[in-house]
């Protein structure tokens, strides 16, 4: 089927040769020692169907940028192997394969071509080209006057103006003004939806989140994790946090790849949901008071203790999060057998769904300083609409909407 994709035991590796004689018989396969060698990646495997969509994610220098070239072939693997199928698009790095002293417009063809059109197909879409790249006379004038964000219109209206069968995006989309990046993401949407194949690169958790089926996570140059997109995020976020001491940990609960990380100070003994009454809950409804009560034990010193929460829609997306960092309640001194509890009273002007709570002690507003214990997952609760209007999407925003009729002029009665 066209859009699927297989990547075989990938890896690519820069050598330096001791002279032009060793590289040369290295490029006829006769045997050759380079005098260094440095892998990228290596050993990488995994497959995308036609219509999935994917998003990679991992540091940077894990690899990520080699990987797209050597799927959409601009750069060659050291070993094993790309299948892919169709017709594909890819934006890789901004300006990549333009000419500086060529215009826009002149630009525009040359990448169309090499994509495959033919001279009648590119001249019946460049007007489409122009008109959702809102450039202006800039379109016949020279790249070397574009700036970042203009370039990034023209490449993207060039590689999306005829739906491809597999659409690959690397960071280029995070150099957009804010207007453009909102059209470019509705774009991809909807060639998503229309079945072209997503391959995405980026550090936008939300991006990531709300348009990928799955998400890899590269480190070290090699594959980590493969999984639904926030369990692969929050691995992700354990391993930026605990890479001096080493803590991160994983199970499966229900499925879901739950996280936890920290040195162990201090511990989250319970977590619950409360309800107006002050009971556990796992029902809430829509514009209810509720309570967050987090039991915390010190198991050493503390000098300062910041506990934080987050609560995420079902695709783990941020909805809101605060800290006893940012509302200047920070604790100190804490000793060992010191026990704390935190309640967060809330109203839950969300609306209905699954939600999930994910929860943080550290030292100071990021789990990233001196991460005492981190949990995502930690607390799932529905949110169901009893008594309020009938609305749609995650926030409750109680409105009012005043209608007024306009009184029609004697000149268009005349």
């Amino acid at each position: 089927m066209s859009g699927e994709l297989q990547v075989h035991g990938l890896g690519k590796a820069y050598r330096v040769w001791g002279s032009e004689w060793l590289r040369m018989a290295s490029l006829f396969g006769l045997p050759a020692r380079p005098r260094d060698e440095h892998w990228v990646l290596r050993n990488v495997f995994f497959s995308i169907s036609a219509g999935e969509s994917v998003g990679i994610i991992g540091q940077n220098g894990a690899g990520k940028s080699t990987l797209l070239k050597m799927i959409t072939g601009t750069t060659q693997p050291s070993e094993g192997s790309v299948r892919r199928s169709g017709r594909i698009a890819a934006i890789l790095e901004l300006g990549m394969g333009f000419n500086p002293d060529l215009s826009g417009r002149e630009n525009a063809y040359h990448a169309a071509g090499l994509m495959g059109y033919s001279q009648a197909e590119i001249e019946e879409m460049m007007p489409h080209i122009e008109s959702f790249a809102e450039i202006g006379e800039y379109f016949d004038q020279p790249i070397r006057t574009y700036s970042s964000g203009m370039q990034m219109r023209v490449a993207f209206s060039v590689a999306t103006a005829e739906r491809p069968d597999m659409l690959i995006v690397d960071e280029a989309l995070s150099v957009g003004d804010a207007y453009f990046v909102h059209k470019s993401f509705q774009r991809i949407r909807d060639y998503r939806e229309s079945g072209t194949t997503l391959l995405i690169v980026s550090h936008d958790a939300a991006a990531i989140q709300s348009m990928c089926d799955r998400a890899i996570l590269l480190d070290n140059g090699g594959v980590v994790l493969d999984g639904e997109p926030q369990q692969v995020l929050d691995y992700y976020n354990a391993l930026i946090a605990e890479r001096e001491n080493k803590t991160l940990r994983t199970e499966r609960r229900d499925d879901k790849i739950v996280t936890e990380s920290g040195t162990g100070e201090a511990q989250f003994e319970s977590l619950q949901m409360l309800d107006d009454q002050g009971r556990p809950a796992e029902y809430l409804l829509v514009g209810q008071k509720a309570t967050l009560r987090a039991r915390v034990r010190i198991d050493d010193e503390v000098p300062r203790l910041v506990f934080g929460y987050m609560l995420r829609d079902r695709l783990g997306q941020a909805i809101y999060g605060t800290n006893t960092h940012y509302t200047d309640q920070p604790m100190a001194a804490l000793k060992r057998g010191d026990r704390v509890e935190f309640d967060v009273g809330f109203e839950v002007n969300l609306g209905p769904g699954t939600y999930s709570v994910s929860v943080a002690l550290s030292s100071s507003e990021s789990h990233l300083v001196k991460n005492y214990q981190w949990k995502d997952l930690a607390l799932v609760f529905t949110v169901a609409n009893a008594d309020k209007p009938n609305f749609i999407g995650t926030a409750f925003i109680p409105s009012v909407i005043r209608i007024n009729r306009i009184e029609r002029s004697a000149a268009l009665d005349a």
